[in-house]
Formats: C-alpha cells, sequence, structure tokens
C-alpha cells in the first residue's frame, strides 16, 4: 500500500512540475461561464478519428439564467493552417435553468488536424468554445528540409565538443540532501568551453538504479528532482538556462535569435552539445551508482526537441518520453502561424526580427534554421520513444509534433493526444508515461 501511495504521489509532483515546463503556458479557454454554458465532446475520447469515421459531438448546453432562450450553435470547421472546410449551425431552445443534448455530425475527413470553433448565438449574447480533432494523425506526411552538408556539420561539430576537456566538479550539498537522497550539484565545460551545471539526486539504497536525464524548457530553470524512488535523477541546466545563466543571458525572448543568421555560432549549436556533455557525464560516474545501461531522456517543449535530439545523436540514451516538442517541423510551423489572428512564440519572435532587420529573409531564417529542426534528427532516433501532445497548442502545433513522430526510425514507439490541453500534458500522461518506463526498464 506504501508503495501505490507513493507512485500516485510521485505522478501528481511530475504533472505538477510538467505545468511548469515552459516559460511559455497556453491558457485553455473556460466552458464553466455564462449566460449558457456549451460543452462539446467529441465520440473518441482523445479526439482522434480514422479518415472513413464520421466525426462526432455531443453538445451538452446548459442555460444558467431563469429565463428561456432561444438561440443558435454554429459551428465552424477549418484545417489547422486556416482553409475553411464546412460550416452549419443548429437552432435550441431551452427553458430557465434548464440543459440540453444535441449531437452533430461531420462527414469523415482527410488526413490531418482540424480546428472547430463552437459558438453559442443568442440576442444578447455570444460565446466561442474552440476545439481540435485529428484525422489518422499516424498518416501525416511532411518534408525533410534536411541540408546537404547536415551529417558532416553534426559530426564535425561533436568532434569539436570531444576536444573540450570536461573538468566535471561534483558536489554534494548536504543542505539540500534528505535522508534518503543525496543531492550534487554538478559542473562542467562544454561546447565552446562554457561552463554549465546541473543537479545529480541519488537514492541512498546503495543499488544500482536507471537514470532520469532531464533536460530543460525554454529557458527554464531546472531545479533538484526529489521525487522518484527508482532513477538517479539528473536535471541538466543547458547554457542560458538556471543555474547555467551566467554563461549566457541574453533574456526570454532574445535566446532564441542569438546569432540566428549564423549555424556555425547559433545558441542552439551549444545547448545540444551540452545535452551531448550531460550524457557524457552521466557515463563517466557509474562509481556513484549509475546503471549506464538504463538511461531515460526527458523534456517538454524546448526540452522535447533537446531530449529527441539527444537520443538521435547519441546512443547511449536507452529510452526517450518527450511532451510538446517546440520548433518541430519548423517550415509547416511557420505556415500553421500565418493563420492565428494574434501570433505566438516561437513566430511571434521571430517575426518580429525578421520584420526590424532590413535584408533577413525567410529564406535565410530556414537556411540556418534547417540544420537545428528537430524534424531532421528524427530518422536517426532508434530507440523506444512515447511522445505527449495538447491538441489546442498554438505553440507546438499537433501537425508538427505529429509529422516529426512519424519520421523516427524506432519501431517502438506511441504518442498520446491529450485533447483539451494547450502547450502541456495532463496527469493521465504522466500516469501512463510511469508506466511505460516501468516496463521500458522491467521496474516492478
Amino acid at each position: 500500500m506504501k508503495r501505490v501511495c507513493f507512485i500516485f504521489f510521485t505522478i501528481i509532483l511530475l504533472f505538477a512540475a510538467a505545468l511548469k515546463a515552459s516559460a511559455f503556458q497556453q491558457v485553455e479557454e473556460t466552458e464553466e461561464t455564462g449566460d449558457v454554458i456549451l460543452k462539446p465532446t467529441p465520440f473518441s475520447k482523445n479526439a482522434i478519428f480514422k479518415s472513413a469515421e464520421e466525426v462526432r459531438y455531443k453538445l451538452d448546453v446548459k442555460n444558467n439564467t431563469s429565463e428561456q432562450q432561444n438561440g443558435k450553435i454554429s459551428y465552424l470547421i477549418t484545417t489547422d493552417m486556416g482553409v475553411k472546410v464546412a460550416i452549419d449551425s443548429i437552432r435550441f431552445v431551452i427553458r430557465g435553468n434548464g440543459s440540453q443534448q444535441m449531437l452533430i455530425k461531420i462527414p469523415p475527413k482527410t488526413t490531418g488536424f482540424y480546428r472547430i470553433n463552437f459558438m453559442v448565438h443568442l440576442p444578447e449574447y455570444d460565446d466561442t468554445v474552440r476545439k481540435v480533432f485529428g484525422i489518422d494523425p499516424e498518416k501525416i506526411q511532411s518534408q525533410l528540409h534536411k541540408p546537404a552538408d547536415f551529417d558532416a556539420f553534426w559530426k564535425k561539430t561533436h568532434e569539436e565538443l570531444e576536444k573540450v576537456i570536461p573538468k566535471y566538479r561534483v558536489l554534494e550539498r548536504k543542505d539540500l540532501s534528505t535522508d534518503e537522497k543525496k543531492v550534487y550539484s554538478v559542473e562542467m565545460h562544454s561546447y565552446g568551453d562554457l561552463v554549465i551545471r546541473g543537479w545529480l539526486v541519488i537514492p541512498r539504497d546503495g543499488k544500482k538504479f536507471p537514470v532520469h536525464y532531464r533536460v530543460p524548457g525554454y529557458v527554464v530553470t531546472l531545479k533538484p528532482n526529489m521525487d522518484n524512488d527508482d532513477f538517479i535523477a539528473f536535471d541538466l541546466n543547458v547554457r542560458g538556462n538556471g543555474n547555467s545563466k551566467d554563461v549566457i543571458g541574453v533574456g526570454t525572448d532574445n535566446y532564441c535569435l542569438l546569432n540566428i543568421e549564423n549555424k556555425e555560432k547559433y545558441i542552439y549549436r551549444g545547448v545540444y552539445m551540452d545535452c551531448l556533455r550531460g550524457l557524457d557525464f552521466i557515463c563517466s560516474h557509474s562509481n556513484l551508482g549509475i546503471d549506464t545501461s538504463k538511461i531515460f531522456v526527458e523534456g517538454g517543449s524546448q526540452g522535447g526537441s533537446l531530449a529527441l535530439i539527444t537520443a538521435a545523436l547519441d546512443k547511449r540514451a536507452k529510452v526517450l518520453t518527450m511532451q510538446v516538442p517546440l520548433y518541430a517541423d519548423i517550415h509547416d510551423d511557420y505556415l500553421v502561424s500565418e493563420s492565428y489572428t494574434t501570433q505566438v512564440f516561437p513566430f511571434k519572435v521571430f517575426r518580429r526580427y525578421n520584420s526590424v532587420h532590413v535584408g533577413f529573409t525567410w529564406d535565410k531564417f530556414f537556411s540556418t534554421f534547417d540544420y537545428f529542426d528537430p524534424q531532421n534528427f528524427a530518422p536517426m532516433v532508434k530507440c523506444p520513444v512515447l511522445m505527449g501532445i495538447g491538441l489546442l497548442d498554438q505553440f507546438c502545433p499537433p501537425r508538427c509534433s505529429m509529422a516529426l513522430f512519424n519520421h523516427i526510425s524506432s519501431t517502438n514507439k506511441e504518442f498520446v493526444c491529450v485533447p483539451n490541453s494547450t502547450h502541456e500534458v495532463d496527469f493521465n500522461y504522466f500516469m501512463f508515461q510511469n508506466l511505460w518506463l516501468r516496463e521500458k526498464f522491467r521496474i516492478p
């Protein structure tokens, strides 16, 4: 019973941590206030349908006023690039404080993701509920914009990293340690001879443990992970994140722009190598009780892409879990973002840079970013993979995440769609991930 309670508590903590995984949090629209409340529920639990299947939504409508309401519910369906697909409406009459159920049936659609906006129209009240559904996302295809010298570029970069002497420093932090866990601050030299830091947490059981290697979201500070007794936790703050901000402290908006016009000096060249240096650290410290044959790498948002790239470039990462991977399929991300009424990260930042830098074209942007697009690394991933996405995510559109997922070469891969989440996943995802990892590493 104690074990079950601990696992349940751990999952709650993981979920809470995930909500803070990115510096950019989208807010899910509420459906619980207003004169008339509309709650659309897809017949498919995860809002994913087959291409030959009718798309159905149950509409629960509640009248919060004491007066009878005569109105209309209309719905508009567009592709995720904003192309109108269908529009229709239903009339309704609901007595005061009453409720009603309706059913809408949408003819089968082709592969992709679709936005569906449900709009409540009353003489003195209007409201909109936004949802997304997917059709056969495993069949989404996207073009790889992989430069001819992509592999040579990263081979050379890795060779340059290997020439940097790590000069590891591991210091026990007794002020942070507990009776069950030892906490260490870790420091090492990485690409360009910059110093990066992280946290190592080791159970005191005296056994060898698998490693949970976590890489950070966008300018997110990772702290010691004290929540899991089944893994050694290693949390790395890459340059410009957390306790590695002293080497590059350029601020949130400027981080992804640092040397964007020069692939040789672009910020993410060093960041990706920081992640490999973290693996170097793990594998060179087996004396601390680390089972180097069982390393799983994880991250959300920017961290999701960093985790994938780590697994792609270094086979010492045996399992990959990622949530809402940032920058995936950057070309289609650009096209999807064009359809937004209000720009959001990352193209809000990229477009602002484009607008004030004369001569900086989108061709020039892609000529750099094609070396860093996570999708171009995906075919190199061979280990087991679990990915979670939120269907309402605008920062990392579902189409782009699934395009990246479909390029992964591993034959052992799974994804989880969370229909009502934006730039995050939910409690159920982390429950599934916990069980999935225990199966992969044969943890009782």
